[in-house]
């Protein structure tokens, strides 16, 4: 039986061992950090291309009873004018919003179970591909042989530099995360839907749980790259007072929320990687963040990581050499995930509008979501993306 190393175990690392076990790969997924996924970040939306494509490796019901399904969101600006609305999902499946760590948790608990094996406190040092197969080495002095590896290590990752010591490192994307939950909220929407507030210095998005509570994320602009460290010595209650600042004069619930808010704070930088030339050399791949990592505004990097790894292995299965395999899955993928990048990017970027362009952005929205709307379009070529497992790779 073919072997396959698997660096990483966010979302597409198990994905990859699910989707290769499927023809036939056995996978062992290294990841760097010791414990499990408990308490790892805040929560986010795996859309509908996501779950569709979990289905396609009979793994949808992972997620299904984990979180909610979030249909619609709304879009208004800072004066609380409605700018447009859109759907999250497609007649195929419903984008589902679900707690990040839930998200690691289910999806190895079930590569598990599939007869994959995930070892934890290994972080990859180096990796080398040969003509036969690949060796990793990790910080530990462990070593690892098989027949392929698979970068899933994300935005920094070291598969990515072996391959090409030359790739182009993340940019960074002039905005910041942010999010919490709070309860004793009541706003004008139903529970699953979105609501989206480009406010006048900050953009803001919350959605209510079927419980009534609110889950919600704010981007505070920052056109300079923060230095190590600065971020994780601001505090909660400063980042509460920050945030209440800068949602002062807008016409929605943020402030509202914010002052409901029960969880700590902490906010991270956004970055993204618009291309890497290289996704593979020799017997070596990456997939996922550590090929292609798009900007939260997205939504999609946990969907196109799963995406990645179902192709993958399609690929694998009916392309007969290895090299040829890592081709026909670059070119099947590189196109609709870098247009995923760009329009991420240009969705950051629209976040952190100054006074002028704001104004202009409030303005021609309603007319872009009008346009969209009337055609059956908005973002239908990303929420509609269907992989039929079965169906032959050319």
């Amino acid at each position: 039986m073919t072997r396959a190393i698997v660096v990483g175990a966010g979302v597409a690392g198990p994905g990859a061992a699910m989707a290769l076990q499927r023809v036939g790969i056995d996978a062992t997924v290294y990841e760097a950090y010791a414990g499990d996924a408990e308490g790892v970040g805040s929560f986010l939306t795996l859309q509908a291309n996501g779950v569709d494509a979990l289905r396609a490796v009979d793994a949808a019901g992972v997620v299904e009873e984990l979180g909610f399904a979030t249909p619609r969101a709304t879009f208004f600006s800072g004066t609380g004018k409605r700018l447009g609305d859109g759907p999250l999902g497609a007649e195929t499946a419903l984008s589902r919003t679900l707690r990040r760590a839930d998200l690691y948790a289910a999806l190895r608990a079930e590569a598990l179970r599939r007869g994959a094996r995930i070892e934890h406190g290994k972080r990859l040092v180096t990796a080398e591909t040969g003509p036969d197969g690949v060796r990793a080495t990790f910080a530990d002095g462990a070593e690892a042989t098989a027949d392929l590896l698979v970068g899933c290590d994300g935005l920094r990752s070291v598969v990515r530099t072996a391959i090409d010591p030359q790739a182009p490192p993340a940019r960074y994307v002039p905005v910041l995360n942010i999010g919490g939950e709070a309860r004793g909220v009541r706003t004008a929407l139903e529970p699953g839907e979105y609501g989206m507030v480009f406010g006048k210095r900050a953009f803001f998005g919350w959605t209510v749980t079927p419980d009534g509570d609110v889950w919600w994320f704010a981007n505070p602009p920052q056109r300079e790259e923060p230095a190590p460290g600065e971020l994780a010595a601001i505090t909660s209650g400063e980042w509460r007072a920050r945030l209440l600042a800068l949602f002062a004069d807008d016409r929605s619930p943020a402030t509202e929320i914010l002052e409901a808010t029960h969880t700590e704070l902490q906010g991270w930088a956004t970055y993204d990687v618009p291309r890497v030339p290289h996704w593979h050399r020799g017997r070596m791949i990456v997939i996922g963040d550590a090929a292609h990592a798009t900007s939260p505004a997205s939504g999609q990097g946990a969907s196109l990581a799963v995406e990645d790894a179902v192709v993958l292995a399609q690929c694998l299965r009916d392309v007969p050499t290895v090299t040829g395999a890592f081709e026909t899955f670059t070119a099947r993928r590189r196109d609709r995930v870098e247009r995923i990048v760009a329009e991420g990017n240009k969705w950051s970027n629209t976040k952190a509008a100054g006074p002028v362009a704001r104004v202009v952005r409030d303005a021609v929205l309603p007319m872009v979501f009008r346009r969209m709307n009337a055609k059956g379009d908005v973002n239908g070529w990303v929420f509609e993306h269907h992989i039929e497992f079965g169906a032959k790779v050319a």
